[in-house]
């Protein structure tokens, strides 16, 4: 496939006020969007073509907002504004109300001073990279504008959030509730602080909320799935039976147990492989369970145990998607806490995830821990190197000579994995194996000679 300029695994993103990020790029990046949904979907004469734009809590929101809209308006694409809602929440509205593409303004879990932006089809699912790629031909193209008579129309949609909220609680058992727990829940300062909280309330829990007042700078900043501590204080200090943390956009779940210990994506992804086998009774039905390159040995043995199957996609939640699309699956997800149920949600969807999780307890009266009890990891170690964009590493003799040492130290007894971020300019260096100790070690040395590399 030709490389993409603007496109990486997760959409377009970048610092605010840098090419793509951008006022001017992205309304070009809205126009051509436009001009290849007016082309892909036929309607009924004198209807136009109409995607939903949600948002995170970024101050850049607004701004970004804009430019998209007019970028849509200019090529005759109606416009429904759903403002500040979670990511999965733009996927469900976006298949829910039938429009023909829904678009995410966030970073993710990057700082308010990034943004981003990433779409979903008419079916509620990332666009693929060759729907992508054709945007990006487009952009080549310039700006246009059809005519007057022509041009596309904006609303808001105010029922976007309580439309979403009974989605999300549609999707827990109906024979269970939430009723004498206790649940922290970490929202971020993103896009589901108006929302997580009133889920799990709404489902019977007292709830404990923190990061709840996003001021435009604060997303992700000390709080959230990427910095679990905050919640894991908040669970110990109000005595709290689980901790829920969220990323910014709402699409990445963390949990912490009543002790404090961290539960990540690769540990709920077994808790709920196991209760839906549990549930099921049927392997040929469930298939199997989709990982990650970056995903544990543990959690491929031990699904091995359960007697399912177990493969890696690359990483990023659109490639775990895609290959449950390919075998037919419906379990995957990532150690990061992207957690996808298809027979829940089309994407990945933090909220959710946390009610599949709290489902499968509720089931058996079990505490994370005894979910988790089968579940060995293997010490894994995670060292980020900034790297310039473009930069050569897979050529450079000295990082090449590292990684040499370091298959013949682990031989079969572990692995390591070398990736470019597909968010931030980062080289992620994994090392993974049975010796801790030799792991840290090797995961260092290449490290050290990513550094001396780039530097």
């Amino acid at each position: 496939m030709e490389m993409r300029k603007y496109f990486g695994t997760d959409g377009v993103r970048g610092r605010v006020g840098e090419e793509p990020i951008t006022p001017e790029f992205v309304m070009r990046l809205g126009y051509a969007a436009g001009v290849s949904l007016v082309e892909r979907h036929e309607l009924p004469p004198g209807e136009r073509p109409a995607v939903l734009i949600g948002k995170d809590t970024r101050i850049s929101g607004y701004m970004l907002e804009a430019a998209l809209e007019a970028g849509f308006a200019s090529a005759g694409v109606d416009v429904m504004l759903a403002g500040p809602i979670p990511t999965p929440a733009v996927a469900y509205l976006t298949r829910a109300l039938r429009l023909q593409a829904g678009v995410v303004l966030s970073a993710s879990h990057n700082p308010f001073y990034d943004n981003g932006i990433k779409f979903f089809s008419a079916g509620g699912v990332k666009l693929p990279d060759t729907v992508e790629a054709e945007i990006e031909t487009r952009l080549m193209d310039g700006m246009g504008c059809v005519e007057a008579a022509h041009l596309g129309r904006a609303r808001r949609i105010d029922d976007a959030a309580g439309r979403y909220i009974e989605f999300c609680k549609s999707t827990f058992p109906n024979e269970f509730d939430l009723r004498g727990l206790k649940i922290a829940v970490d929202c971020a300062h993103g896009a589901t602080y108006h929302i997580a909280p009133k889920v799990f309330h709404e489902l019977g829990a007292e709830v404990v909320s923190v990061g709840i007042a996003p001021d435009g700078f604060n997303i992700n900043d000390g709080v959230g799935a990427t910095r679990p501590e905050c919640l894991r204080q908040a669970v110990l200090a109000q005595a709290a039976d689980i901790g829920i943390a969220l990323d910014g956009d709402g699409d990445r779940l963390i949990m912490i147990d009543r002790q404090g210990e961290i539960f990540d994506g690769d540990k709920l992804l077994y808790v709920i492989a196991t209760a839906r086998k549990e549930r099921e009774r049927d392997i040929e039905a469930i298939g199997g369970v989709v990982g990650t390159l970056m995903s544990n040995l543990g959690l491929e043995h031990a699904i091995a145990r359960l007697g399912l199957s177990f493969t890696r996609a690359k990483v990023g939640d659109r490639y775990v998607l895609e290959m449950l699309h390919e075998k037919g699956w419906r379990i995957g997800g990532e150690s990061s806490g992207h957690i996808i149920c298809l027979d829940c949600h089309t994407t990945g969807d933090g909220i959710i995830s946390a009610l599949q999780v709290l489902a499968a307890l509720r089931v058996h009266g079990q505490t994370l821990a005894q979910a988790c009890a089968d579940l060995v990891f293997y010490p894994q170690r995670l060292v980020n190197v900034r790297m310039e964009p473009g930069f050569d590493w897979q050529d450079n003799a000295g990082i090449s000579a590292a990684c040499a040492r370091a298959e013949t130290a682990l031989g079969d007894d572990g692995r390591m994995l070398l990736r470019p971020s597909g968010t931030e300019p980062l080289l992620r260096v994994m090392v993974e194996g049975r010796d801790g100790v030799l792991v840290d070690s090797l995961a260092r040395e290449i490290a050290a000679a990513v550094e001396a590399a780039v530097a």
